[in-house]
């Protein structure tokens, strides 16, 4: 029997008295913390885990170099999460030039390991790495300095590795379910950048293995990416959804002034990264979401906001998406995959995926997210392969310049991803 703080889920009705209590899947529950701050917590079969969830890979760093981790000022991030009920930490063997798994092992080593849960993952989004699953994971409990993983992930599935993560001549299930019986994986799950197609192979093929999935979920991405559906196949599985990236990089962490006033209106008090997390909370079936945090002040705005669910009702709920789709409107194409584009293309392009893609590549300013994914496309595929004869434009009932979006896209590609 544990002290808790017990708040209804209705948004309305907040209970604050100290209660005696088991637990139910009915509940959110409030840890009470030294410096009178509350931490959400979620059901996760037998855990409770803390809504918040410490992403590694964008740890403060010295002079700016991402391979040269600030440890004294992570340890004290690390200490004061600790203090304020956040128990999940999630690392990857590529995050900070493979630095982030030897300096959270380091921090976290400090604490008793039934104090925190540590989440890492296969590096899959290296085909080279795909016949060294053995290699690497003993390598990664050696850089953690545990004996055991909390959470273990297939990383990244997408287009790029989705044949090579399936194929059984690299044994990568049987060794991670060899793995996880012998208690040195306890939960078993994967993170997708993919689409929704190859979410679904995967899932038709270890579905049953899975225990959570991990996708990049923000009101963003809820249209754009098609989070909403890759969401719902995810529960489909029965599968919780852990997030990623829910304020896009940092991308939703500040507004241009009009939207902010907009969001302002509604709540007053309420910051404006608070709104991406509120999005989240108001999302059934999101277990745990990550939040890549690299300073102090970025940790503990990000606390408060996790002190309690404020769920969004219909109006904000509106008003949010509608100002994501205004915010894709102003540097994205107005493709609608109506398809009628790809029946006059001479060189059978998927004009629809590419300009999605392009759509993507150029809202972020970059990214891997594209180049990627163009690496599972055939050469004579890629939109490098347009000839220019516009007879897609021709057909296109959202008048989009096609070709001229295809050269700049080669360009893009051939010039760093720029």
């Amino acid at each position: 029997m544990v002290t808790f703080f017990l708040r209804i889920h209705n948004g309305n009705i907040a209970m604050d008295k100290m209660l005696d209590l088991e637990w139910t899947p009915t509940v959110t529950m409030y840890h009470k913390q030294k410096e009178a701050e509350y931490m959400i917590y979620k059901e996760f079969q037998d855990l409770k885990l803390s809504a918040l969830g410490m992403g590694a890979m964008r740890l403060p760093v010295v002079d700016g170099d991402d391979a040269r981790i600030d440890e004294p000022a992570v340890a004290e991030m690390v200490a004061w999460a600790m203090e304020q009920g956040i128990n999940y930490y999630d690392t990857a063997w590529g995050y900070h030039g493979g630095q982030s798994e030897l300096v959270m092992g380091r921090v976290l080593g400090k604490y008793p390991r039934q104090k925190y849960y540590l989440a890492t993952k296969f590096p899959g989004y290296d085909l080279s790495n795909m016949d060294k699953v053995e290699e690497i994971f003993e390598k990664q409990l050696e850089k953690c300095g545990v004996e055991y993983f909390d959470f273990y992930l297939f990383h990244n599935v997408c287009e790029m590795n989705i044949d090579a993560y399936l194929d059984e001549k690299y044994g990568i299930l049987a060794y991670l379910l060899k793995q996880k019986k012998a208690g040195r994986i306890r939960h078993l799950g994967f993170s997708a950048h993919g689409s929704l197609e190859v979410m679904k192979r995967f899932l038709e093929a270890y579905g049953e293995h899975m225990e959570f999935c991990q996708i990049q979920l923000n009101y963003l991405d809820w249209s754009f990416q098609g989070a909403k559906e890759k969401m719902e196949l995810v529960q489909e599985y029965g599968l919780p959804v852990w997030v990623m990236e829910p304020l896009r990089g940092g991308r939703l962490a500040s507004l241009e002034e009009g939207h902010e006033a907009r969001l302002g209106s509604l709540r007053p008090q309420e910051g404006i990264p608070a709104w991406a997390f509120r999005f989240l909370q108001s999302l059934p079936g999101v277990t745990m979401i990550l939040s890549g945090m690299s300073s102090f002040p970025q940790l503990k705005e990000n606390v408060a906001t996790f002190s309690q669910d404020k769920l969004l009702d219909d109006r904000e709920m509106k008003e949010l998406l509608a100002i994501a789709d205004e915010m894709l409107g102003k540097k994205t194409l107005p493709c609608t995959a109506c398809r009628y584009c790809t029946s006059h293309c001479p060189q059978q392009l998927d004009i629809p995926s590419l300009l999605s893609l392009y759509n993507e590549h150029c809202f972020t300013d970059g990214g891997f997210i594209a180049p990627m994914a163009l690496m599972a496309v055939p050469e004579e595929k890629q939109p490098s392969a347009c000839v220019g004869c516009r007879s897609c434009e021709a057909v296109c009932p959202q008048q989009i310049k096609i070709s001229e979006a295809m050269s700049d896209f080669a360009a893009k590609m051939q010039g760093g991803g720029k």
